[in-house]
């Protein structure tokens, strides 16, 4: 099932007490962290053909810093994979919660950073023609003409942006519908606009979708395959799973399956200006203004105690934590890619994506996931 952001009153939310134990299979009746005495954890990358192996201190990280974060890793119920990547080497890696290196879990909503890579792709291919374009030229089965006429004027930029005047669904008791509905391409027409295009921010699940489904029409071919062939092979990437609407059309906001390994493969090619294994993948023009920032202070600015001056861009979020500055793909439940571009150092974590769990509790399991980064990246020198 596609899942849903859920960070409700996040900014009333106060800090959450971390205990030890050691690592046992989720279970959502269990506590966010576990309660024991001290972990150990080893955090050796396996040496395979998909990344090059080092370690945190021939890549200038104190192995100090990573050991405790590890180890504070290993606390956490809902916690699936940690994993680090500096100055292009896999140094740090570890599976906990009855997971391993071959799981390909769902994301959540890092599958719309996703999106947003291929919209640059059939931009540089001429598919499309200008993020300039508007949202109605790629439904001409309703009649625009009929419609609040603020929905003609939204551009493709206005819904990578997050901008496009539809509503933010959790802040709008719109989930019900939205995700109840087989099909969403009607609610373009049903749902009502909150705010003008282009004034306003507000997280739009069904726009991120729309975003595939225009992807696909303008391609001429489904958005798996578009995909594979311009983004997942270069990454030497495997999705195994991508759910579908009723129409059939790959959804653009959630839930693609990827292992972490090939999520980190993604972070690294933003990192190195869309160039992986020296193939092109994304335009540096694209990746410059996909991380750029269009939206400020959202969520009040700051989200868990270390992530704060959160900003927005092209489908990817950005923050602050400590010194340093760093963008992000952020899904429900903790899936994390974290890219700190001043240390070449890509962070992913996969987590459960708390299917049907929202409000409180569901946030404190997430905050704990990203409070983990959190501290680990406001205490580097």
């Amino acid at each position: 099932m596609l899942q849903r952001r859920s960070i409700l009153f996040v900014v009333m939310l106060t800090g959450l007490i971390v205990s030890c134990g050691e690592s046992t299979a989720i279970a959502t009746s269990q506590p966010v962290v576990q309660s024991n005495s001290d972990i150990e954890v080893s955090y050796a990358p396996l040496e395979r053909e998909d990344w090059l192996v080092s370690t945190p201190s021939e890549q200038d990280l104190d192995p100090e810093l990573v050991a405790e974060l590890y180890k504070n890793a290993a606390r956490l119920r809902n916690l699936y994979s940690l994993l680090i990547i500096k100055n292009g080497y896999l140094v740090a890696e570890e599976y906990f919660n009855d997971q391993d290196i071959a799981a390909a879990n769902p994301i959540a909503s890092v599958a719309k950073s996703y999106t947003s890579a291929l919209a640059g792709i059939a931009l540089s291919q001429n598919i499309l023609t200008s993020l300039d374009q508007r949202l109605m030229d790629f439904f001409p089965e309703f009649d625009w003409g009929n419609m609040d006429p603020r929905k003609s004027e939204i551009t493709l930029r206005q819904v990578l942006q997050m901008r496009s005047g539809y509503p933010w669904e959790e802040f709008e008791d719109l989930f019900e519908p939205l995700f109840s509905s087989p099909s969403w391409i009607p609610l373009l027409e049903e749902f009502e606009l909150s705010s003008d295009p282009g004034t306003s921010f507000g997280y739009s699940n069904l726009t991120a979708h729309m975003m595939a489904v225009i992807l696909a029409r303008a391609s001429k071919t489904s958005l798996m395959d578009f995909a594979q062939n311009h983004l997942f092979e270069p990454l030497d990437a495997n999705v195994p799973y991508w759910p579908q609407d009723a129409s059939g059309y790959y959804f653009g906001s959630g839930d693609m399956h990827v292992t972490p390994r090939d999520m980190a493969k993604f972070g690294q090619m933003y990192l190195d200006d869309g160039s992986f294994n020296g193939v092109q993948v994304l335009t540096p023009q694209w990746v410059a203004e996909s991380l750029g920032t269009y939206s400020k202070y959202i969520y009040g600015g700051k989200i868990g105690t270390y992530f704060y001056q959160l900003e927005y861009g092209y489908l990817w979020w950005s923050a602050r934590a400590g010194r340093y500055d760093f963008n992000y793909a952020w899904g429900h439940g903790g899936n994390l890619i974290i890219l700190v571009h001043e240390l070449d150092m890509v962070i992913v974590t996969s987590a459960d994506n708390l299917v049907g769990q929202f409000g409180e509790a569901a946030w404190e399991k997430e905050r704990a996931v990203i409070d983990l980064v959190g501290e680990f990246i406001a205490a580097l020198p």
